[in-house]
């Protein structure tokens, strides 16, 4: 999979797929091609401007059109996108299925979204996909972004150890969240806390009924 990310924190992105746990695995297992591209480098005028304030009036700045579009369409040029994505909390919240169907894409962008939001004209020609990670107000669009790209890249084959291990995650096959049971590892015993025998039992027709029974 190939992923593109617009962005005016081109160093936080670098530092999360260099350090990163499942960015560093797929980067090195050649499963995730991640670029990144600094949204300033195609500012306006001598000082790279990319915000502006709004028409009509009203608080906060919004990113210009301009930079946005002039980037997009130079990354269509040479790559032919699946998707084109912005993360915005008024809409649909991501989930399991829209993650696993996303993992199976080849090309995909993210526009990182700051201030009080973009020129609306960028989300009603550019934008394919809109969708947020929760009712609440971030920082800014990067970290949405990243919240999506683990949730998806994690779910490609080869990137973790044992995709058996993503499959039984509590979310994966439904939208809500299902019920889990007790989970346990070693030492056996730690300050009068054990963990229960039936685990160490080896029965795992037991044990599955235990778990089923002990789920929450």
């Amino acid at each position: 999979m190939n992923i593109d990310i617009i962005t005016l924190y081109p160093l936080f992105w670098k530092n999360i797929i260099n350090n990163y746990s499942i960015f560093k695995k797929a980067y090195i297992k050649k499963k995730v091609f991640i670029k990144i591209y600094n949204l300033r480098k195609y500012g306006i005028g001598n000082n790279n401007k990319i915000d502006d304030y709004q028409y009509g009036g009203g608080y906060g700045m919004i990113l210009k059109i301009e930079p946005i579009y002039r980037c997009i369409k130079e990354l269509k040029k040479k790559k032919k996108y699946d998707d084109i994505f912005f993360l915005t909390p008024n809409k649909k919240i991501i989930n399991q299925k829209i993650s696993k169907i996303t993992s199976k894409k080849k090309n995909i962008l993210f526009l990182c979204g700051y201030f009080k939001g973009i020129d609306q004209r960028i989300r009603d020609n550019l934008i394919t996909k809109e969708y947020s990670i929760g009712k609440y107000i971030l920082s800014n669009g990067d970290i949405s972004t990243l919240v999506f790209i683990d949730t998806i890249i994690r779910l490609i084959p080869g990137v973790i150890g044992n995709i058996k291990s993503a499959k039984t995650d509590s979310l994966y096959n439904n939208n809500i969240i299902k019920n889990e049971y007790p989970l346990y590892t070693r030492p056996y015993k730690y300050k009068n806390m054990k963990v229960p025998k039936i685990l160490l039992s080896g029965n795992h027709k037991i044990i599955n009924k235990w778990r089923e029974n002990k789920k929450f």
